[in-house]
């Protein structure tokens, strides 16, 4: 295959190093200051890695969570709260429903993807209007430093580096979420993490009141 698929979860095979956990902790923090409360959300996080520390830790608040991996832990798959679904991006994300989700989160993903704007489009289809999708990658000022961590000091995963497809910075990432459908005023998009990272702030439009009236006009006209 020219393109072969990832099979395994991030941390399903190996332990995280303190580079990664940092990673973790600092996009963890860049989430809490976008969405303080998770209280009764439906939350989807995608390539949420084989054990979804992310996710786990909203467990507690959140009314439920989706998760998405090529492989989870039989942990969180026996957890009534969680909707466990294995498989790859964008393919896997058929199974959930049309405007399902209160938040989005896809953290340190889209870089391994061949069709990163498909998988975009579907996140576009899933977020309820009003709801907020958060996206983290690496950026090129990045991928000098996580390549060196992996493959000359051996501190990162080198099967992590190796599966890279791309990296972005702010004018890579923003044209592919407008062109999917999200408004450039419902955006914000920004380098953080030491410039290490682009990370990505999305609103879906809620629907207007006209809206829904003309469609119920024409809907009772028919």
């Amino acid at each position: 295959m020219n393109n072969p698929q990832r099979n395994y979860s991030f941390a399903e095979n190996y332990s995280p190093s303190w580079i990664d956990r940092l990673g973790v902790w600092l996009s963890a923090k860049q989430i809490q200051k976008w969405i303080p409360e998770f209280e009764n959300k439906s939350i989807g996080d995608f390539g949420c890695g084989f054990h979804a520390s992310l996710s786990r830790a909203l467990l507690s608040r959140a009314h439920s969570v989706t998760l998405v991996d090529v492989s989870l832990s039989q942990e969180l798959k026996s957890n009534p709260k969680i909707r466990a679904i294995e498989g790859s991006l964008p393919q896997s994300l058929t199974q959930i429903p049309h405007e399902s989700l209160d938040i989005i989160l896809c953290i340190s993903v889209l870089e391994h993807l061949w069709e990163p704007q498909k998988t975009l489009e579907e996140f576009h289809r899933i977020l309820n209007p009003g709801g907020i999708c958060l996206i983290n990658v690496p950026s090129w000022r990045g991928k000098k430093f996580l390549e060196y961590s992996a493959f000359v000091l051996g501190l990162s995963p080198k099967q992590e580096m190796e599966d890279h497809k791309m990296y972005y910075d702010v004018k890579d990432l923003w044209p592919l979420l407008v062109r999917v459908g999200f408004k450039p005023s419902h955006i914000q998009c920004f380098i953080h993490k030491f410039g290490l990272n682009c990370f990505a702030v999305i609103r879906k439009e809620k629907k207007e009141k006209n809206d829904s009236i003309e469609f119920k006009l024409s809907h009772h006209q028919r």
